[in-house]
Parts: structure tokens; sequence; C-alpha cells
């Protein structure tokens, strides 16, 4: 059985390995091999909604408006909302859900 996966090694070198329950108790061999720059994506959560044929980013339309919302904050079109609390910006976006 060999089971592939790609890992980005941290800095301090320390890696932590859950192995899947396909793979028997027992002896394995682990064997580390540098996976080749077109296989990494600085973002593992971008990478998963990278379109494999043409490289570009496909997303949900949810997820396009928060984008567009944040570049419109940034560009200074619509004020951005500040917290000072966890607490204060939990209940804002539990109002947010509530309304839709």
């Amino acid at each position: 059985m060999t089971i592939t996966q790609t890992v980005e090694i941290p800095a301090d070198r320390r890696l932590t390995l859950e192995v899947p329950s396909q793979v028997p108790a027992g002896r394995i061999i682990l064997t580390f091999t540098p996976a080749p720059e077109s296989d990494l994506h600085p973002c593992p959560i971008c990478a998963r909604n990278i379109d494999p044929e043409t490289g570009n980013p496909h997303y949900n339309a949810e997820t396009i408006a928060a984008i567009e919302e944040g570049r419109a904050m940034m560009r200074g079109e619509i004020p951005a909302k500040r917290f000072n609390s966890l607490a204060g910006m939990l209940e804002d976006l539990e109002k947010d859900d509530s309304n839709d």
C-alpha cells in the first residue's frame, strides 16, 4: 500500500504525522522527496479553488461578494467595520446571518 500526500515542512523542521487508518500498524518507511514547484501553492485553502485546466481561481457567489466587499473597504468606498471585542464581532455576524 502506498499513500502519497504533499506536506509543508515547517522552518523548525518538526513535523507531526497523523497516519490514516488504512495504514496497518507496524513498521513503515517514510520517504521525504522535495515536491516540484508546480505542486506548491502559497495558500492551501486557495489551492483547493484553483481550476486545474485554466489555473484561475473559482469561488462561489458568496465568496466573490465577500472578496469584493473587502476590496471596496480597502479602497475606502464603504466604511470598514471595527470591533472592540470578539463578542462584539460575533454578535454582528449573528445579526448579518439572521437578516439573510
